[in-house]
């Protein structure tokens, strides 16, 4: 098994509860908490929200999208104001992912072949390549403290053929991302191999023998029963090289948080509390309010009476809420999206106090009660 390689970055774990683990991610900049969750700011910002707005939730590190950014602004533009830290001004860590996912999800405008993938851009139609190379070559430009691998995501009912050649080249694949990385910037290999256990182990192993900073689970909630998801995780996660930090790629819901940390999982991205925001979702610890719903219509109470957000704290009903949002004013999305990133900030520090006091099995058993409850 190989190791971490990069200057400026290390992972060590403070202490575990069962598979739980809380740990210190050091980056160029800063340390990391972990578990931690990795709010999403897709076009290099959080949807609504300032980076000063985003460190209140209790983020230290926050998720660029690299194919978005490679069309518009473009790397260069990106890399002449700063990269992506002096171009955002987020002063904390920042990963980016591939691209990939992107590309692959581009079905009616993607090809794929040994080299990489060839699509179109949805913004003008452009001619694109995306090789392990661009891959590298853009995010060594943009500047994240972390980059991701180019990888194989096949959907979630996809054949035991497509998942082995998925694995096989992602595993190629990673050779060629680790041979053009930027020398200062860490890199994290992607495990593939569907809900088959033993396939994502031996891919896991592949990719632990290789001198990657981290490990990710990628390919989950594409369209796999997220029972299923659950059960692969607790077989895998606790397999996966404990020198360094795991990470679930987009996932998912404060459930899913829960489980995944009890199986090992020290980092996540998700834009799931954004994205529901924006349609007028909240996320509290008993489940969701879908604040257009008429029984809110003279609710004097805030999304939730325990929450410490600033929205909850000012004391924003329900009522007023729900008229900001069928008015279609633009102040509702940013108060719902700052309580759904502190409720995901507040479950990942509760849930690192409860490893580092050894009784995670509790705080999971507490947390998953109340949002069972609530959708029940």
């Amino acid at each position: 098994m190989s190791g971490p390689s990069t200057p400026g970055y290390a992972f060590r774990t403070l202490a575990t509860s069962g598979a739980a683990r809380a740990g210190i991610l050091t980056t160029p900049h800063g340390e990391v908490p972990t578990p931690t969750f990795m709010p999403v700011g897709t076009q290099g910002s959080v949807k609504t929200m300032s980076p000063e707005e985003v460190a209140a939730t209790g983020a230290r590190i926050v998720l660029g999208n690299t194919y978005h950014l490679w069309l518009r602004p473009g790397p260069e533009v990106v890399a002449g104001l700063g990269g992506l830290h002096g171009f955002t001004k987020w002063p904390h860590a920042m990963l980016t992912d591939s691209g990939g996912f992107q590309a692959f999800s581009l079905a009616e405008r993607r090809q794929t072949s040994e080299d990489g993938f060839v699509f179109r851009s949805h913004l003008d139609g452009s001619k694109k390549v995306l090789t392990p190379e661009v891959a590298m070559q853009v995010q060594g430009q943009i500047g994240a403290d972390i980059a991701m691998q180019l990888d194989i995501c096949p959907p979630g009912d996809a054949s035991r053929a497509e998942f082995e050649a998925a694995c096989a080249r992602t595993t190629r694949w990673a050779k060629r991302c680790l041979a053009a990385k930027r020398p200062d910037q860490a890199v994290f290999g992607i495990v593939q191999g569907g809900t088959d256990p033993a396939l994502r182990r031996a891919h896991a192993e592949e990719l632990a023998a290789m001198p990657f900073d981290g490990l990710a689970l990628g390919g989950f909630s594409v369209g796999e029963p997220i029972a299923r998801m659950h059960e692969v995780l607790m077989e895998v996660g606790p397999t996966l090289d404990p020198e360094r930090p795991h990470y679930l790629m987009g996932v998912g819901t404060p459930y899913d948080l829960v489980r995944a940390i009890g199986a090992g999982v020290d980092m996540f991205d998700c834009v799931l509390p954004t994205r529901n925001a924006r349609n007028g979702q909240a996320l509290t610890r008993t489940g969701k309010v879908v604040i257009k719903q008429a029984r809110y219509r003279t609710d004097p109470s805030p999304l939730d009476p325990t929450c410490t957000c600033p929205t909850c704290a000012a004391g924003y009903s329900r009522a007023y809420l729900r008229h900001l949002f069928l008015a279609g004013e633009i102040l509702v999305l940013r108060l719902i999206t700052a309580h759904n990133l502190h409720l995901y900030g507040t479950l990942v520090r509760e849930a690192r106090e409860a490893i580092l006091a050894g009784r995670y099995d509790a705080f999971a058993k507490e947390w998953l009660a109340g949002l069972e409850a609530g959708s029940a």
